[in-house]
Formats: structure tokens, sequence, C-alpha cells
């Protein structure tokens, strides 16, 4: 376990040993030093600048540094390192929306409009994830989509596309009481 005179050296390490004796007086060893939040370093008095370099040093404590101060991780109360493996990717975003929702909220009762929404999105998911591609979330009527995560392929771009394609035919096949506007490359409105 960690003692109060450990504490003192790694803040003189830090240039804050002028807290060593407050820290002290509170008892704040080891086994408290990284529950430390800056509402307990404001009622210890300590000014901005101070916090911010004692906290930042905290959320940088390492295992190793732990151990550097005489203490495990564990007895630092800090969680074991995870080692992370950063990745560049290319991701591509499609954004799926319906035409004309608008009117078709104003003509349909709330239920079948949430019918024919809900026909629309599940739609959209099967045609997204038979290419792989990850439906992110439903924003209204709009289906927000990524090709490239979580798994990436070599071709997510194209895969996108597909999918985009692959979609206009599927939602103009949908069979619903009410036929859904879909618009095609070009801008025309059709499926009316």
């Amino acid at each position: 376990m960690r003692t109060v005179s450990d504490v003192a050296a790694w803040l003189d390490g830090l240039g804050l040993g002028a807290y060593a004796e407050v820290f002290a007086e509170q008892a704040i060893d080891g086994d408290t030093l990284t529950e430390l939040s800056e509402q307990d370093l404001v009622q210890l008095g300590m000014p901005l600048g101070h916090r911010k370099r004692l906290l930042r040093a905290l959320a940088e404590l390492s295992p190793r540094a732990a151990g550097g101060l005489g203490m495990t991780a564990a007895a630092a109360g800090l969680p074991p390192r995870r080692r992370i493996d950063a990745q560049r990717r290319q991701l591509t975003v499609m954004f799926v929306d319906l035409v004309g929702s608008t009117g078709l909220a104003a003509e349909l009762d709330p239920e079948d409009l949430r019918e024919v929404v809900g026909a629309y999105q599940d739609c959209c998911t099967r045609v997204i994830e038979r290419f792989e591609g990850h439906v992110a979330k439903f924003l209204g009527d709009g289906v927000l989509a990524y090709f490239g995560y979580p798994q990436a392929h070599e071709d997510d771009a194209e895969r996108a596309i597909r999918a985009g394609l692959d979609l206009v035919d599927a939602i103009g096949r949908l069979n619903l009481a009410v036929p859904l506007p879909w618009r095609r490359q070009g801008g025309d409105l059709c499926g009316q």
C-alpha cells in the first residue's frame, strides 16, 4: 500500500510539492489518490491550473508509472490498460431518405404511417445488411448506414452503390396500402 510520503514525492515530481502537507493532513494516500475529483481539489484550495495539472497526471497514470511510484495499477485503483490498436479506415456513408414523407404524414393515420415507414425501414435494413453494411440509426424516415464499419472490405464504396441501386428496386416493389414515392437518378419522381 502506498504511503502519504510516496504521494508527497509524486506531487513534488509534478511541481505541486506545495500541496504535500495538505494531502497529508487530509490522509490522502495511494488508495485515495486516484479517487480525487475536481470538486475534491477545489475543497483542498487548489487553483484551476494546478487542479488541471493534477487531474491530467492522474488520468495519465499508467500501470508502469504506478509501479514506479511504489504501487501496482490495482493498488492505484486503475483498471488494467487495454491495448488499443488504431486503424485508419475508409468509411462510406449512405443516407436514404423517403421522398414526400411530409405529404404522407398529412394523408395517413399515424398508425398507418408508422406501418409504412416501418416497412420502408425494414426493407432498407435488409438490403443494406445483404451488402454487409451497418445501419447506424434511423432519423425519422431517413436511414443512416455505414459501409466499412464494423467490418471493412476492399470494395465498401462499391457495396454502398450496389445497395443504393437495389434499394430503389426493393422500395419500388414494396406492397403497401399507399405507394411510396421515390427518386431515381436525375431527380424525377417515380412510384406514384
